[in-house]
Order: C-alpha cells, then structure tokens, then sequence
C-alpha cells in the first residue's frame, strides 16, 4: 500500500503579514504566536526574517528610507530624554547655577541642546557661565542634592530638616542639620502644611469596657507584647473608605490592617486577623485601642480571648492613652493622603498600601526608634518569633 502524501499546506502573503505582526507589534513571543497560529517556530522565524530584511533592504523607496531614518533618530532621541530626566529630575526647582553643573557633568553622553531644553536654561546663558569661569560644585555635592531631592519626592514633601538629615546620614552622608537646612531653601524643598481630621470613635454604646491596662506604657521591651489598634477616615470621590490598623508599640510597626468601606466590626477584626497570622503572639500581650463599638464588640472581644490576648481600652474621650496609632494616622495625612484627590476607592486603597506596607514600614525611619525603620529595628533582633 503506498503511503500517502502530506499535502504542504500555502499560506498568502496577507497571513504571513498577520503572522509577523504578532510577534513585531503585539508582543508575542514566536514560540506563542506559532502555536496559535498552528504553524512551526521555524516557519515563524524564517517569516519575521524576511520581512525585517525586505524592510530594511532595496525593497524601500527613497521616501520610506528617509521616513525610517527620521523615526529612527526620533526614537534615539525619545530615549535619550527619558534618560536625561531620570537623571535631572532633583535639579528641578534648582538654581541655574546648579543645572549649568549639571549639564557640565553630561556634556560628554547628551547634546547640549537637549540638556538645556530638558533643564529648562538657554545655550547662551549656558555657554555664558562656561565662559565666566564657574564655580565648580564638587561630585560629592552634587550627589547629595541630588539625594535630598529624591528623599523628599519619596516622602511626599513631608520630610523637615532633621529627618532628612538623619535619612541622609545613614546612607554614609556627612551632613548637619544647618546644611540640610540651607539646601532645602535654595532647593526651595517645602515641606506641606499638617491639617486637622474629624474622630471616627464611635463611644456612645451599652457594650462592656475594659480598664486602661496599657497605662501609656508605649515602650515595651520587645515585640508581641503591646499592640495599638485604631480606625481613621480616606476620602475618595466615590465616597468614605476607613483603614483600621494595629500596630506593635516596640518597633511602631503596622502588623495588621483592613480597609473598606465600612466602618464595621469586620474591618477591625479582618486587621486583628492579619497581626494574629503574622505574628503568632504569646498569651498575655496587650491589645489596647479606644471605646468604639468595633472594638467592644462580642465577636472582636471573642477573638482577644480566643487567642489569650488581654484587651485594654482608653480613658473616655483620652486620645493621648492611643498617641503612637495617632501619630501613625497624623504621619499617613501629612505625608501621603492629606493633599491627594483620590479618584476611585481601588485608587486609594492601592495608595494606602504602598504607604503602609513600602514606605511606613520598610523606609521611613522613626526618631523613637533611633531613626530606623519599623523593619530594620527589629532585623536588629535574633530569633524573634513570629518575625518575617
């Protein structure tokens, strides 16, 4: 019996078209559009080959030729810009005195034309200060403009003077307060004005109480022995979102936190369950907040006990029996959320995120913590359970 011959399968030029397309423009990879397509890599390959070659070959007319050769130069601009204002952003607000060195020091890797649009100077007055002989800025110092500038981007213009100095010292900058102080004027670096927020605490309930067992005792000895728990407010233009937090007083760190739009006894307990997972206390830590019904609630008081977490409640209408989740909440305003005009709910909560679990935690350093993060002081620590 003869074996059958395969019939090799045509494919018309419209195809091929298509087929490169979704490798050159959609970004498959040819491994994945040949599979959709039911054709073999090879074949893929060997296309895409062509068309480039065709592309770039005598196949082109003289127009299409100088067409290529202008977006080529425009996409060799286009990437030189984004470099150059990667590089040039913490000069923005500077004096020009500072871009002209700046420009200095990348005269050798961009055009002058485009530095100077980028920096926002003219080549005259450029050129003009070359010729005056300039007073050089050393590399150091400009590095540590260029530092400060970022810092006080990522804080959301809230870092004063002495924070800042102090972020900059522990990356190995030899910098003091007056220093820092002078930069940030000529840097013209202001840090935004505070605002004051309505209480969220809803008190006026027959539910049972606890005793300030916490006392202020803000300073416990090491972690899972003492946590504050609190809720405060976020406005989007959708409407109220309410964050609860709770928050290990020994390294200000927030181990738990929910945020819905609901002020209800589910967003305290959803918080309280993420500190439980993460960290796994020991009977007898302190779980102090305020007298809202969230928290005086017989499900919330349940799960305390369930996990032999003893509960203490602030003095009525005693904010300052709270003062470091207070702190936390004023630092989130002032820092991030106070002067932002959210959009959407899913906005501002992906926001909030980035605060808590990126900045606050992670980065931001703490006078009471001898100016660590949260995570880095209790890196300082060994075996510490329930420490991740």
């Amino acid at each position: 019996m003869k074996k059958e011959k395969r019939q090799r399968r045509r494919y018309t030029q419209e195809f091929k078209q298509d087929a490169v397309a979704l490798v050159t423009e959609q970004g498959y990879s040819i491994a994945e559009a040949a599979r959709s397509l039911d054709i073999s890599d090879t074949i893929l390959r060997r296309w895409r080959d062509e068309f480039v070659d065709q592309f770039n070959g005598d196949a082109l007319t003289n127009d299409e030729r100088e067409e290529l050769r202008r977006l080529r130069r425009e996409n060799r601009e286009l990437k030189m810009e984004k470099e150059i204002l990667k590089k040039a952003s913490a000069y923005f607000g500077e004096r020009n005195e500072v871009k002209y060195a700046f420009i200095q020091e990348q005269v050798t890797l961009y055009p002058v034309t485009l530095l100077c649009r980028i920096t926002g100077v003219t080549h005259s007055s450029y050129y003009d200060w070359r010729r005056r002989g300039p007073k050089v800025i050393p590399a150091g110092e400009m590095a540590l403009r260029r530092r400060m500038k970022e810092l006080f981007i990522a804080s959301r213009e809230s870092l004063g003077s002495r924070t800042l100095m102090e972020n900059l010292q522990s990356e190995g900058f030899e910098v003091g307060r007056d220093k820092v102080r002078r930069l940030m004027k000529s840097m013209k670096l202001k840090v935004r004005k505070k605002r004051k927020y309505k209480i969220t605490t809803d008190s006026k309930h027959n539910l049972p109480v606890a005793e300030n067992m916490l006392d202020r005792r803000f300073n416990p000895e090491k972690p899972n022995q003492a946590w504050g728990a609190d809720i405060t407010y976020v406005w989007t233009q959708e409407g109220w979102l309410y964050l609860a937090v709770i928050i290990d007083l020994y390294s200000r760190r927030v181990v738990g936190w929910c945020i819905d739009k609901r002020m209800s006894k589910s967003l305290v307990i959803r918080a309280l369950m993420m500190a439980i997972n993460l960290r796994n206390p020991p009977a007898g830590l302190i779980h102090h907040s305020d007298r809202g019904s969230q928290y005086a609630s017989k499900a919330y008081q349940a799960l305390l006990q369930q996990h032999g977490i003893i509960c203490s409640m602030s003095r009525k209408g005693n904010c300052w029996d709270n003062a470091p989740v207070e702190r936390f909440f004023s630092s989130l305003k002032r820092e991030w959320t106070g002067d932002r005009l959210y959009r959407t709910r899913k906005e501002a909560i992906a926001d909030v995120r980035e605060y808590v679990a990126v900045y606050y935690n992670a980065r931001r350093l703490h006078s009471t913590l001898g100016y660590k993060s949260p995570v880095d002081f209790e890196k300082d620590l060994n075996n510490v359970s329930g420490i991740g």
